[in-house]
């Protein structure tokens, strides 16, 4: 309705718009010309809105720890493309002439743009590999377990014999049985919030693996790569382990697929199926969405190892991923097989070891250890009690940790980065690893708390072990099967006798986790830390103790659980590290962004504001938008005088602004000594007329200087020394134009650094009236951008405008009601736009918010924060 009435008015206008002793432009009246020349105008600024939201969306996605698709990003390059193109055309026909720099500027970003998202390196063209010619570099071949494995092999480092089953020879599987359409219909039919859709799709997709043949060539390469490099006689088991794209890198994926051990030679291939199944289990394609990695786009590749029959196994964790300043080796270990270990069925011995040469044993806690996994002679695994004398006996001797510590040194050296490290010592007591992968460390402040225990506060559970440090708080909620966690509550307590990765599962709705039993380098403990929820293992009780649907606060940094909540814990600042900032679409998103953001033209009076120097869309857009001005209101090659159609306002006001009447916006001037410069007085437009008075009005001209915090001082100077400026701005006091008439507005104001757009229609007529209103920028850094904002939001919510805010961008829109509402809505617009100047070094805090926006609405502009 808003853009009809405004179009109609415009036909209107310029019907009866004309300049008084003027010949014909040539092409055409000056009217015309400048009909034209506004049309085009009006498209730039329309296609220069649409980019500052989609770079301010940007910024929102790279700033939150949300996951967002692939497809976000190929529909807003798309229609960034479109409205930059819009703006070169637009000012083209604007300007009169062609501007070939901008096109060639745009060309390149696209096809760099195209070629980030349409990146399909080829891995390899084997089948197999054996793992003595693999190294960390091949992970679009062979996944990142085998990629780490080989590597740790380079290394002197003893692993066990093997190959990997590439990626090649997945995507073999996938043409031969005709996958590919199969998976992309159950994407559509996917519902990301819907834990029974994902069930169901990911039981038709595994059944479509588990039915499928491998092709021959795959088959027998696979069957011969074992003859090789496994054993030419046939009598040794494998372990048959995932290693997808992606797995064992910054995500570590931990328990979210299928490994297979003591596989007997005669499997292999029928198992190698449920392997690449595995790929799409329900908690791999929740825990993928959630990371952000394309629903299917997750090549898989398999390891084939010797399996080794391990007498003791277990984790090693080169730094203690809660505590930065503990720089010991952390290593926990079980009898047999390390499976209970890393699921946190068991608790191990807990032991801790020097980094220093030598590695001495600086403590142990020696667990009871009831049962393990062990290997069958014909094949697979089975659960068996350990011997009465070995329950409470150490599994690892001080010189087996010392020789672990040492191997674990190395790897960690030549990552330059903490290690996740799984190992096992066999029957002839030889140490071997069988995976080495990044290890995520908590980055969060170094709590101050010392005592395990909250004065006035009397636990219900402590001494648990931390898993993920942190508050949390809701209902309990005791989990025993995969229906609990598909109705497990938002909010809720997860807790549960052993750990296992399916939590993973609820994960994102979960307050807290607590385990009766489990191992702090568990899978379930490392999926905990990547989603950043408060975890505390080994309370033995607390399935029984914590009772369904009865509140608790689990402070998992001190290990300790109260009944009910404890205001000094829950109001406690925690900000959640991001854990999609190493997903390939945030990491796309990224580089894209690199190609839009960045501005490089600063200063449109320097001699290298031009368009051959522009390098990213910002630039483009920022080279448009400061000139189409120009273009619009150089009037000079029209035979007309200057003054009848852009005029200066002289007012008390803190930017230059220039005023085009399109008719009765001013008051006749034909008698002025001075055609070029207006006063307040001259102004008869309604609504340019509310808009000043807001901006004019006595108490904004009585503020005091801005009280200048000094954390806020240094977030501006340095946001401007080591950013680009916001939008375009590069200096206080640029340039506003306002076109006008009676009862229209267009204004485009620069106040401080920060911009602002109002369109607005005032008359008697109700159902014509309208004004739209968008604010974006500032000086300071994104956070305090985003605060001014968010008051800018509160404050015309309270003003009963309909508001979306993205980022630091706020758009409002308010309409249809009588004219004097309307020219008070407009008042309070003019005076928010001059008390929100400038305002960036007092929003240093999200309290800050709540005062400012109060000040405002109480008329107290006269402000003072502590």
């Amino acid at each position: 309705m808003a853009e009809a009435c405004r179009n109609t008015m415009w036909k209107k206008l310029l019907s009866r718009f004309k300049i008084k002793s003027s010949p014909p432009a040539p092409g055409g009246s000056v009217t015309e010309v400048f009909r034209k020349k506004y049309i085009n105008f009006k498209s730039i600024l329309e296609s220069n809105s649409e980019l500052l939201k989609i770079i301010s969306d940007f910024e929102v996605k790279l700033s939150e720890n949300r996951v967002f698709p692939m497809a976000y990003i190929h529909t807003q390059t798309a229609r960034m493309i479109f409205h930059t193109a819009r703006m070169i055309k637009s000012f083209e026909r604007l300007s009169g002439r062609a501007y070939a720099p901008f096109t060639t500027a745009l060309n390149q970003i696209r096809a760099r743009i195209a070629e980030q998202l349409e990146q399909n390196v080829p891995a390899t063209a084997e089948y197999v590999l054996p793992l003595n010619n693999i190294n960390k570099e091949m992970v679009a071949a062979v996944g990142g377990k085998n990629a780490n494995l080989g590597e740790v092999a380079s290394l002197g480092i003893p692993i066990p014999r093997g190959f990997a089953i590439t990626t090649t020879a997945f995507q073999a599987v996938i043409r031969e049985n005709d996958l590919l359409d199969e998976i992309r219909k159950q994407k559509m039919a996917l519902n990301v919030d819907d834990t029974d859709s994902i069930h169901q799709v990911s039981d038709t997709i595994q059944k479509l693996f588990l039915g499928a043949t491998v092709p021959k060539p795959v088959e027998q390469a696979i069957l011969d790569a074992y003859e090789r490099f496994v054993d030419a006689k046939k009598q040794i088991h494998v372990a048959l382990r995932s290693s997808a794209i992606g797995e064992d890198s910054h995500l570590s994926f931990a328990g979210q697929y299928i490994s297979i051990l003591n596989v007997p030679p005669d499997n292999i291939i029928k198992e190698y199926l449920k392997v690449l199944a595995g790929l799409f289990t329900p908690r791999a394609i929740f825990y993928r969405l959630h990371m952000g990695i394309p629903f299917g786009e997750a090549d898989m590749s398999v390891g084939c190892l010797e399996m080794i029959n391990a007498k003791t196994s277990g984790i090693l964790y080169t730094s203690n991923p809660n505590d930065r300043l503990d720089t010991s080796i952390l290593i926990n270990a079980s009898w047999g097989l390390g499976t209970y270990v890393v699921e946190g069925i068991i608790t191990p011995d807990i032991y801790k070891i020097s980094r220093e040469p030598g590695h001495r044993l600086l403590s142990s806690d020696i667990a009871d250890k009831h049962k393990q996994l062990q290997i069958q002679p014909d094949g697979y695994v089975i659960e068996k009690p350990v011997d009465t004398h070995l329950h409470h006996q150490p599994c690892l001797s001080p010189q087996q940790a010392a020789m672990l510590a040492e191997y674990a040194i190395v790897i960690e050296k030549h990552y330059q980065s903490p290690q996740d490290i799984e190992w096992a010592i066999d029957k002839d007591n030889r140490v071997i690893l069988l995976q080495a992968r990044p290890l995520r460390v908590q980055r969060h402040e170094a709590d101050d708390r010392t005592n395990r225990q909250l004065p006035g506060y009397s636990p219900i559970l402590e001494n648990g072990n931390t898993a993920c440090p942190g508050v949390g708080y809701g209902p309990a909620y005791p989990v025993f099967s995969e229906q609990d966690l598909k109705d497990f509550p938002e909010g809720g307590i997860l807790v549960a006798a052993h750990s296992s990765p399916l939590y993973v599962m609820a994960m994102q709705k979960t307050s807290a986790i607590v385990i009766e039993s489990g191992s702090v380098t568990g899978h379930m403990a490392s999926l905990a830390r990547e989603f950043q929820v408060p975890t505390l293992l080994n309370l033995k009780s607390a399935t029984t103790v914590l009772k369904k649907g009865e509140w608790f606060t689990v402070d998992a940094t001190t290990g300790c659980i109260y009944p009910g909540e404890v205001p000094e814990l829950t109001n406690m600042p925690f900000q959640k590290a991001s854990s999609i900032v190493y997903s390939p679409v945030y990491k796309a998103l990224k580089t894209i962004s690199g190609f839009v953001i960045p501005l490089n033209l600063l200063d449109p009076n320097s001699p290298a504001f031009t368009p051959e120097n522009c390098r990213t869309v910002h630039d483009i857009m920022r080279f448009i938008h400061e000139r189409s001005y120009t273009e619009m209101f150089n009037i000079s090659n029209f035979t007309v005088d200057y003054g009848n159609i852009s005029v200066k306002l002289n007012a008390a006001l803190p930017i230059d602004l220039y005023v085009i009447d399109l008719g009765k916006g001013l008051r006749d001037r034909s008698g002025a000594k001075t055609e070029k410069r207006i006063t307040i007085e001259d102004v008869t437009s309604v609504p340019f007329k509310a808009i000043l008075s807001g901006m004019l009005h006595e108490g904004l001209a009585q503020i005091e200087p801005r009280p200048v915090s000094f954390k806020g001082f240094l977030s501006v100077m340095s946001e401007q020394m080591l950013s680009p400026p916001r939008n375009g701005i590069d200096r206080f006091g640029e340039k506003s134009f306002a076109i006008i008439s009676d009862n229209y507005l267009n204004f485009s104001s620069r106040v401080g650094y920060h911009y602002s757009v109002l369109d607005a229609y005032c008359s008697t007529v109700l159902n014509m009236n309208y004004i739209n209103f968008s604010f974006m920028g500032g000086a300071a850094d994104y956070d305090r951008r985003k605060r001014r904002a968010r008051l800018i939001q509160q404050v015309v919510q309270a003003l009963e405008f309909l508001v979306e805010i993205h980022g630091d961008r706020v758009t409002a829109r308010f309409s249809k009601q009588p004219d004097e509402i309307m020219f008070n809505k407009l008042n309070q617009l003019g005076r928010l736009l001059i008390y929100t100047r400038q305002m960036d070094m007092l929003m240093h805090t999200d309290q800050s918010i709540a005062q400012l926006a109060e000040g405002f609405l109480n008329e107290n502009y006269k402000i003072k924060l502590p």
